[in-house]
């Protein structure tokens, strides 16, 4: 069965934008690698900046998904953490990961508004995953659940910069380390004996 064609626009623009840059990407492009005439691609998306936004949309929905799975597979919080970072080393262990798909976008496109809601979104709903992981382990520290989402967020950047997909494993051991601290500073003290 043939995909839809706004999947099917979606999907070749979606690759062009991660591989090559938004702004280095025009129209005509995405109509010859989508196999579509112009009004068609217009019919679905009325402009430019509503294709950035489906495909940042796509993205968002196909990250979230992959990380509901980690949270879904195991249901210590430890181990999820651990996969998380250990998944995004396998997506980043590869020739054509560029780093962060919702970070480009706003460093290009940064004056659309669309893609700027939706970039802000996409970090508050990861923050949100970190910040239940937490909450699961009976760890209510907002502050805990931010420093593991900078740890995600920071590995993505240093591998996108450093082209090392290393820095995630690093950035997982120290994930590690702050579920470790948060989970002993939330412990009541044993009561010393006199």
């Amino acid at each position: 069965m043939k995909e839809p064609i706004s999947d099917q626009i979606l999907i070749a623009a979606g690759a062009l934008f991660y591989r090559e840059g938004i702004r280095a990407v025009g129209i005509d492009r995405i109509i010859e690698e989508a196999k579509v005439a112009k009004a068609t691609l217009y019919r679905h998306f009325p402009s430019k900046d509503h294709l950035v936004a489906a495909y940042l949309q796509d993205r968002h929905d196909r990250v979230i998904r992959s990380l509901q799975e980690v949270l879904d597979a195991t249901e210590a919080s430890r181990d999820q953490i651990k996969l998380i970072f250990e998944r995004l080393h396998e997506k980043a262990d590869s020739p054509e990961f560029r780093g962060c798909a919702f970070a480009l976008a706003v460093a290009e496109h940064g004056d659309s508004e669309r893609v700027v809601s939706i970039a802000r979104t996409h970090k508050k709903t990861v923050r949100d995953i970190f910040r239940t992981i937490m909450s699961r382990a009976d760890v209510r520290l907002d502050q805990a659940s931010a420093h593991l989402s900078l740890l995600y967020e920071g590995a993505l950047a240093t591998v996108a910069v450093g082209r090392d997909p290393q820095a995630v494993l690093v950035a997982r051991d120290c994930a590690l380390s702050v579920f470790d601290a948060a989970i002993y500073s939330t412990r009541p003290l044993e009561k010393s004996r006199t």
